[in-house]
């Protein structure tokens, strides 16, 4: 039986002060959960964790702090782009470390360690979902044994293949278009990335809030060579559907195998996030767009569940998918960790989560005990679906 609202105890390990953190307490107290202890990222990872028996603990997003960054990334300036393989080896590490604490004291973990690093590896996540047969845009770096991209000529030799002389060159490890280059080649010499990346003079990298485009083929080297060292992963560039005359896709919430859920996000630019210009689009006119083609709503948000299935202990995701033109296909781009952060977004008709935002809803999911049995098994009992990644 699982337990009632009041003898739910959550630990979140996170920022205190920061908008997820209080997001979340706000849903546990409006569910009438106890408020969460805070474990601060900070605490964690100089003097480790500890959990008491019982609780159930969340991991939430080390971001928006400067301190932490440095911790984490070495970097004293946070808008720098470099970093992210320090960042990904010593997150993972304090990840396994928080899972072991939580073990020892009879803890219950919502986030897996090793989905978590999978999850913060976009060449081994693109590889998880293309095995289990989840559509994504062919890759050539996906998967544990790709060879590693060390630099611009391993690009550009990419870049040769058919049907990549359009390609996204993504950071490994990165999240929030950081390091993200949309990359057009037409010829010998011809080529043109569209990106946030701002190049200073010294060759320093920076992230931006501004999208810009780089011209020439030495300046888009440049860049590459710079991200190189840190991981690099690279997929075709899919034509995407439009709204309003703008680039769009769909960011849908996963929580406890069920698509919970779902924004439209639309740009004049290839990068669709809403801190770089997206704006949130009209969801009803994209269902009845990829209806009007002859993909029924179901199947779409079924991929997202696909996705997260092959994430089974990890409660909650956030699946970016593409919609091909006209709204007739769709492909998984990236699956997110944290990708609940989409305030004022209440569930879908028919989700379990109508009239809950994404924290209230995995707030919800824990107190149903539908946290730990995985998401397959959720998505099985809701449509009977076949087996999932594992």
């Amino acid at each position: 039986m699982p337990p009632s609202p009041h003898e739910t105890r959550f630990a979140v390990v996170g920022n205190p002060g920061n908008r997820r953190v209080a997001m979340f307490t706000d849903a546990a107290l409006a569910a009438g959960v106890p408020p969460p202890r805070v474990l601060a990222w900070h605490g964690v990872l100089t003097d480790g964790a500890a959990f008491r028996p019982g609780e159930t603990v969340r991991i939430d997003s080390p971001g928006e702090d400067e301190e932490v960054e440095w911790l984490l990334r070495g970097a004293t300036d946070p808008t720098r782009v470099e970093g992210t393989a320090r960042w990904y080896a010593r997150f993972t590490e304090a990840v396994r470390g928080i899972a072991a604490a939580a073990d020892a004291a009879g803890a219950t973990l919502l986030d897996d360690p090793g989905e978590l690093a999978v999850l913060f590896d976009k060449r081994l996540c693109h590889g998880v979902l293309e095995r289990a047969g989840v559509p994504v845009p062919p890759s050539p770096t996906s998967g544990p044994q790709a060879p590693p991209v060390r630099g611009w000529d391993d690009v550009r030799a990419a870049l040769g293949s058919p049907g990549l002389r359009r390609a996204f060159v993504k950071l490994a490890h990165g999240s929030s278009a950081s390091g993200v280059l949309a990359v057009e080649t037409a010829g010998p010499g011809r080529v043109r990335a569209t990106t946030s990346v701002e190049r200073t003079e010294d060759g320093r990298l920076f992230n931006s809030l501004r999208v810009r485009r780089y011209e020439t083929e030495a300046e888009v080297a440049a860049i590459v060579d710079r991200l190189a060292p840190d991981g690099l992963h690279i997929e075709r560039w899919l034509p995407k559907a439009s709204q309003g005359k703008r680039v769009a896709d769909l960011r849908i919430v996963v929580v406890g195998g069920r698509a919970t859920h779902a924004v439209v996000r639309t740009s004049r630019s290839p990068m669709t996030n809403l801190h770089l210009g997206g704006v949130r689009g009209d969801l009803a006119a994209a269902r009845e767009a990829a209806e009007a083609s002859g993909v029924a709503w179901s199947e779409v948000l079924g991929i997202a569940e696909r996705a997260a299935e092959c994430f089974p202990d990890t409660l909650c995701v956030g699946v970016d998918l593409l919609p091909g033109q006209r709204w007739r296909r769709f492909a998984v781009g990236e699956v997110n960790a944290f990708g609940d952060l989409l305030p004022r977004l209440t569930g879908l008709a028919g989700s379990g989560a109508e009239g809950l935002d994404t924290y209230a809803a995995q707030v919800a999911a824990v107190v149903r005990g539908q946290a730990r049995r995985g998401t397959r098994t959720a998505r099985d009992e809701r449509k009977g679906a076949p087996p999932g990644c594992r």
